[in-house]
């Protein structure tokens, strides 16, 4: 049996960091949750996902803005680091599909 542990994300795109080796991008996804009475309240939530794969890198340079529609998906890791004598945990979304629903002016 495999075991694994996936995202998918919908939202536009606020932010694209680009290094040598990889892309950070990040995606605002909104959800819906009530409030007092029966109101209805849209919280954002912002997502960074990373991408190493070079040809998605490459379509993010070449094709993506900030502000498109985005569908992006892939898998979960947790890692760790020291720093200063402290561990902090993070949970890396790694980027395996990422494709444009619709640009920014649509």
């Amino acid at each position: 049996m495999i075991n694994f542990a996936k995202f998918e994300i919908i939202g536009r795109i606020g932010e694209i960091d680009a290094k040598p080796k990889v892309t950070n991008v990040s995606v605002c996804a909104n959800y819906r949750r009530r409030g007092e009475g029966d109101e209805w309240i849209e919280d954002s939530y912002w997502n960074r996902v990373v991408i190493f794969s070079e040809g998605q890198r490459k379509y993010i340079e070449e094709r993506v803005h900030v502000g498109d529609l985005v569908r992006v998906a892939g898998r979960l890791r947790d890692s760790s680091y020291e720093r200063d004598g402290t561990t902090h945990y993070t949970t890396d979304r790694i980027v395996e599909e990422f494709g444009v629903l619709a640009p920014k002016s649509a």
